[in-house]
Order: C-alpha cells, then structure tokens, then sequence
C-alpha cells in the first residue's frame, strides 16, 4: 500500500522551458518545513529523455516523475495528479508553476489555513515577481488571487503594484501559479469527472474551476504571509480597458487565441446564472472584445469557428453529463 501524505504537490514539466527552473525551484520546494507531502510532475515534452527528466532523475529520484507522451496541456495534467492524489486519500493539493521560488514556510502555512477554517475551498500565497534573468526577487505583486469583476472578467488582485498593503480586496480563487485546493471541494464541483475543464487546454482554466468552487459557495484567501516568486514574462497593471490592451502586446498571439477562445467557454457555461445586469455586462464586455479583435487582432474571430465545433461538449460539461 502506497504511504499516505497529507498532501500531494504537483508541477507540469514541458521542454527548455521549464528546466531552466528546476535548479532553483525544486530546492525550494524540498527546504520547505512542512515535510507530510509527496511529489508528482507530469511531463508534457515532446521526448522522454529531455532536460527535466534528467534533472529530476538525478537529483530528486524521490519526486514521481510521468511522461505524458504527449502535450496533455494544463488542465488535463492537472486532473491526472488530482486524482493520483484523491486516490492516496489526501487532503489537499497544490498546483504549483515551476518558475518560481517559494520561501520555506509556505507548504505549512497553506496547509494551516486550510486546516483553520472549513469554509476554504482554495487559498493561495502572495505572488511576487521574480526577476529570473537577473536573479532578483522583486517587491511587485504578480498575484494575490483571482478577483471577480463585472461581466464574467476574472484578474489577478495586485497584479503590477508594489507590495505595500495586505491584498485586502475579496478573492474568488487562486491564481493556477499557485493554488492550494481541498480535495473534498474539488470533488463537490468537478463536471464529467473533471476538476479543471479539458476543454480549455490552457489559460483561463484556473478562473473557471475558482468560479465554480465560487458559486458552490467555497471561499478563497490570500495567505499573505506566504510568499513566493514567480517569473511571469508579461504582468499587468490595472483594470481598465487601457491597462488591459497595453498589456496585449506583450502577450503571444497562441496566448491571446486561448484566453479568447476560453473567456467564450466561460460565457456560455455560465450565461444562464446571470441577473439581468450581469447578462448585460457580459455581452457589453463582448462587444468590447469584438470590436478590438476587428481592428487589431483578426485572427481571434477564427476562434468562433474552433468554438462552435466544441459546443456540444461545452452543453455537456455544463451539464455535468
């Protein structure tokens, strides 16, 4: 029988992307004071003998490595380790980006905040940026949590302010950067023995399982206390349409064709939930994306056509069915 650990800690691996990180990030992780948790990466690289492996093989034989054979992407890697970890009758789990750098006492004090109030489907740590190709930790916030705005419009609280105040404003969920979950909540609102949608194979897909943890009336907290480092290589700042479409330039045009293809998910999943002033946030919001799609980003409207082939999928998720 496998040992049982409190909680299980999961990362995705996927190429030199990601090995550039592990030097750093996986020593953290193991000087971390919390000790009661197990490992596992799913590797999305495209071979099986590739950097990450080799690190991880080397230097954390310990860890419980899988090659996926294939780029499973986040939501579907993720599920596999959740449920890896409901199996071994944990918990918690926390879905960790590997680059970053934690401070030792965050395993424990995400733990303890779990284990001190009940009502807490999620929580997550203060996310600070780090500065990777100069080695610097850096005072501004990459993310405090998911904040809900009008419209069905998920952001990441702080993001691109300095760290001066305690992340005060009501989140609904953790950024997937970093984001602790209970296990007996996640199996409360999972849809076609999904915890994340599959259907959004990356971006997004955090917002989504944080509003439905959100709506099954689980809270979420920021333990500001605990502090990681993150290197996000486009951080936002602000909420208005400005911050918002400055911030677009910065992004890929794959990143871009996702979060747009996924906020659409996310409107019609949710669309019968709404109150009237919601419905019409959303379609003003709508609009909004579609006019500056037309002027400057064509080639999104050619995600309307991806949409509509998955759309029976996405009245079956919604259905739970």
């Amino acid at each position: 029988m496998a040992e049982k650990y409190k909680i299980y800690i999961g990362f995705i691996t996927y190429g030199d992307l990601t090995a550039k990180y592990l030097p750093y990030f996986l020593p953290s992780l193991k000087q971390q004071s919390f000790k009661d948790f197990k490992i596992l990466v799913i590797d999305n690289s495209e071979v099986e003998n590739n950097n990450n492996a080799s690190y991880i093989k080397n230097n954390f034989s310990e860890i419980d490595l899988t090659w996926a054979g294939d780029n499973l992407g986040f939501a579907k890697a993720f599920n596999i380790m959740i449920r890896r970890a409901i199996r071994q009758g944990a918990e918690y789990f926390l879905a960790l980006n590997p680059d970053m750098i934690l401070e030792p006492d965050v395993v424990v004090k995400l733990v303890n905040e779990l284990d001190n109030n009940q009502a807490l489907g999620s929580a997550t740590a203060k996310i600070l940026k780090w500065n990777f190709a100069d080695q610097k930790k850096t005072n501004i916030i990459d993310s405090c949590g998911i904040k809900l705005l009008p419209g069905l419009r998920f952001v990441d609280c702080g993001q691109g302010e300095k760290d001066e105040a305690d992340c005060n404003d009501e989140i609904i969920g953790p950024s997937g950067a970093c984001a602790i979950y209970r296990l007996s909540a996640l199996e409360k609102i999972k849809r076609v023995g999904q915890y994340f949608d599959e259907l959004m194979f990356m971006y997004k897909e955090d917002c989504d399982l944080a509003y439905r943890l959100y709506l099954a009336g689980f809270k979420s907290n920021c333990v500001v206390s605990a502090v990681v480092y993150h290197d996000r290589s486009s951080a936002g700042r602000g909420e208005n349409n400005l911050a918002v479409a400055l911030n677009r330039k910065h992004k890929s045009r794959r990143v871009k064709q996702l979060s747009f293809l996924n906020q659409q998910i996310i409107f019609i999943k949710y669309w019968r939930l709404q109150n009237w002033r919601e419905k019409i946030n959303i379609i003003w919001f709508e609009i909004k994306m579609l006019v500056f799609a037309l002027f400057f980003e064509p080639y999104l409207f050619k995600e309307l056509i991806n949409l509509s082939k998955i759309s029976h999928k996405i009245i079956r998720y919604k259905n739970g069915n």
